[in-house]
């Protein structure tokens, strides 16, 4: 699935609709979002100029919005509807993703409960992971 597929899903819009594409979709199960990290983003100049790090607040959204997705593409009436971020628990970063990474974030809904969205997801880098952690999202009515 390409940016555009995405956007028919997600309301967000550039510069904050943080993926490439999704890899792989099992709708309301699971999906791999793929990001790669641009040199030329507003960040790069000002976290850590001598060494830039892709922010983990933003490895964190892209998670989300794979969950997004995820949730999203279970309920075909939903596409374009806002799923809003909740919350995070365990949430830990694990190595530093850096301009030119191919970041691979795999998200897993692990619970649903009205509309609440229970998920578990993964980052990794060339095989490394680079963060991970359970995060819950609901959607608008």
């Amino acid at each position: 699935m390409d940016r555009t597929a995405i956007e028919q899903i997600l309301p967000h819009r550039h510069p904050f609709l943080l993926l490439d594409e999704i890899e792989d979709l099992v709708p309301g199960v699971s999906a791999v979002g793929i990001r790669t990290i641009p040199a030329d983003e507003f960040w790069v100049p000002g976290h850590y100029p001598t060494q830039p790090i892709f922010p983990g607040v933003l490895i964190a959204e892209i998670m989300a919005q794979v969950g997004a997705v995820v949730a999203l593409t279970a309920h075909a009436d939903h596409a374009g509807k806002p799923v809003y971020l909740a919350g995070y628990d365990r949430l830990r970063f694990r190595r530093p993703v850096r301009p030119g990474d191919r970041l691979r974030v795999e998200v897993k809904l692990t619970e649903t409960r009205g509309r609440i969205f229970f998920f578990e997801g993964k980052a990794t880098v060339d095989g490394q992971k680079a963060a991970d952690g359970a995060f819950l999202a609901t959607s608008a009515e």
